[in-house]
């Protein structure tokens, strides 16, 4: 047995699946997951001492890279002045500042410890600000595994084939209504049957749990339209796109400004954190400012917002966002470039540092058309893929990420051996 393997059957033994979290199973793709030893810029290295360019990057909050100097050299002297205080520290502070600065929607934040934590308290204070119970997410939407939101969902519950979640109470699931993302009649239809009791629609602005599906012309304005007219919330799910497509997210990508916004990822540099914001009146409700209650031992830890504040000034200081963009347009031309020459339908898509890929003429502009795509042939793509030195997501349900530590010759290097594997995929 190799010491993966042994490692592994030890990881069953004692955790659901050898996993902390579904996705990381492989089970979508075949085999055993492996265990990373160590990380460095844009590399993992296994315990087996594979040394794989990684285009996972903890699920997208690593915009830096593994291991950025001044991240790690922050914490370092962090780690000195004690891990947990219970109270408020400084960094509490200067991190909401910058998020301020950065996002126009956002005059107040709240810091929780992960995105579920701050999409359901974003839920719970626009159900307190309207009064209605009601709420609207997207198929294949990915809001955290709070009970409301495993309702057509996408990421590891398509992965595993699983529509909806045991144990989430069929009353509570009836608060939870549901509409094809990019779909603006069917949100209209929604509206006029049910208008006056929805407190809330929540949509990841780029869809990006269930691949990567971009917002059609229209639709998220339209949105903003509607939510307005009807006294609704409008909350943006900026977990994944939030300082990633654009210094000030999605809604600065596209103009278009939500009433909440629920944040996580980069804002910790790579440390576990969560977030939500909005306007000051809205933000205010929250306890002990108002009565909406919510708290967390370790809400504000001084680790995670040390290395969000080093990571924020970088990216708010520093034009990593136009080289982001570059190559990862270069990247994605490429595979697009590579599939047609070969004769493999490909559907890929990008938003600043966020790409996916579908085996799928396309368009793709849903959750249904998402589902289309061959996920027999993405799982042999991505075995190649790995074989190749190349690390992508374990699902054909999850979006994929550049960072600023994928130099040029990084990203001509992949463009290479992602083409080998993607001619090693049509041979099954």
């Amino acid at each position: 047995m190799s010491g993966t393997d042994e490692l592994y059957s030890r990881a069953l033994a004692v955790l659901p699946g050898g996993v902390n979290s579904p996705v990381r199973a492989f089970r979508a793709v075949g085999g055993n997951p492996f265990f990373v030893r160590e990380a460095h810029g844009a590399h993992l290295v296994t315990t087996s001492g594979e040394r794989l360019i990684d285009y996972v990057l903890s699920w997208g909050a690593l915009i830096l890279g593994h291991d950025y100097p001044a991240v790690r050299e922050a914490l370092t002297l962090a780690v000195k002045r004690g891990t947990s205080y219970g109270v408020t520290c400084p960094a509490e502070v200067e991190l909401a500042e910058r998020i301020v600065e950065m996002v126009p929607s956002i005059d107040m934040v709240r810091f929780v410890n992960s995105g579920t934590e701050a999409t359901m308290a974003a839920v719970r204070l626009a159900r307190a600000a309207t009064g209605r119970d009601l709420i609207i997410k997207f198929d294949g939407a990915y809001h955290g595994h709070a009970d409301s939101f495993l309702v057509a969902a996408g990421s590891g519950v398509a992965t595993l084939g699983l529509p909806d979640s045991p144990g989430v109470p069929a009353d509570l699931a009836r608060l939870t209504m549901t509409a094809p993302f990019n779909d603006i009649t069917g949100i209209e239809t929604l509206f006029t049957q049910y208008g006056d009791r929805i407190a809330a629609v929540i949509a990841e602005p780029f869809l990006g749990n269930a691949g990567f599906v971009p917002p059609i012309p229209g639709f998220l304005e339209g949105l903003r339209e509607i939510t307005k007219a009807w006294g609704a919330v409008l909350i943006f799910d900026e977990v994944m796109t939030g300082f990633r497509v654009h210094p000030a997210g999605a809604q600065g990508l596209t103009g278009v400004e939500p009433d909440l916004t629920t944040l996580g990822k980069v804002i910790g540099g790579g440390l576990p954190i969560g977030a939500y914001g909005g306007a000051r009146e809205l933000m205010e409700m929250v306890a002990p400012a108002g009565d909406v209650y919510q708290a967390g031992t370790l809400s504000g830890n001084p680790l995670a917002m040390t290395a969000g504040v080093a990571t924020l000034d970088v990216i708010r200081t520093e034009p990593v966002h136009e080289k982001l963009e570059r190559r990862t347009r270069k990247l994605v031309k490429s595979l697009v470039g590579t599939a047609e020459a070969i004769g493999i339908p490909l559907t890929v898509g990008h938003a600043g540092a966020m790409w996916g890929v579908y085996f799928h003429p396309g368009p793709v502009t849903n959750f249904a058309e998402a589902k289309e795509t061959d996920t027999k042939r993405f799982a042999t793509f991505h075995r190649a893929a790995r074989q190749n030195g190349i690390f992508l997501p374990p699902s054909p349900f999850e979006a994929c990420f550049v960072s600023t530590a994928h130099t040029d010759e990084i990203i001509e290097d992949t463009i290479e051996r992602l083409a080998k594997a993607l001619a090693e995929s049509t041979r099954g």
